[in-house]
């Protein structure tokens, strides 16, 4: 009896061993390969837009197309910081030749949407603008899955697959 129940615990594992651990290595690297698409894809966005001085909303749905491509689904946030010059104001600074003082403000993303439907598809920015995109899963793969259930790492409300970039905008969009 002792014999059976110690090949049935031998068993058990081999079959860990031998299926478990593989199948949870291949969901960690499709991870891996989800998290470098976005993060590529989210870099050629926001250069894209940093050197053309516009966030088009075809560039948005082909960026938003390419990252939903690997299974996930996520949440993009955009961000715009508009430099804004008040040259009505007098200022104390070292530098004759310039009046007035350098303001900004954030127009996010639910802002640049109102603009598309506004400018037919297009936000313009001007040059010295800083557009950042964030993104983030808000599914669970089947890696976060098994690690709940193997393990109890990760939480529901983690998120594995992320990717955030920011630049200056270069060029005006107008």
């Amino acid at each position: 009896m002792s014999d059976t129940l110690i090949t049935v615990i031998a068993i058990a594992l081999a079959a860990i061993l031998m299926f478990v651990f593989p199948l949870m290595t291949i969901a960690d690297r499709t991870d891996d390969v989800s998290q470098l698409a976005v993060k590529t894809a989210t870099t050629e966005f926001v250069d894209t837009a940093r050197t053309t001085g516009k966030i088009t909303e075809a560039n948005y749905d082909k960026f938003l197309e390419t990252i939903t491509s690997t299974g996930n689904t996520y949440d993009v946030e955009l961000e715009v910081e508009v430099r804004d010059t008040n040259l009505g104001k007098k200022t104390s600074m070292v530098q004759a030749d310039k009046i007035g003082e350098n303001a900004q403000y954030t127009v996010y993303t639910s802002q640049i949407m109102e603009e598309w439907e506004k400018n037919k598809g297009i936000y313009y920015c001007k040059e010295g603008d800083l557009i950042s995109a964030r993104v983030k899963n808000t599914n669970q793969t089947i890696a976060q899955q098994l690690k709940n259930f193997f393990y109890t790492v990760t939480g529901n409300d983690t998120y594995t697959v992320a990717a955030n970039h920011a630049g200056i905008v270069t060029a005006n969009g107008r």
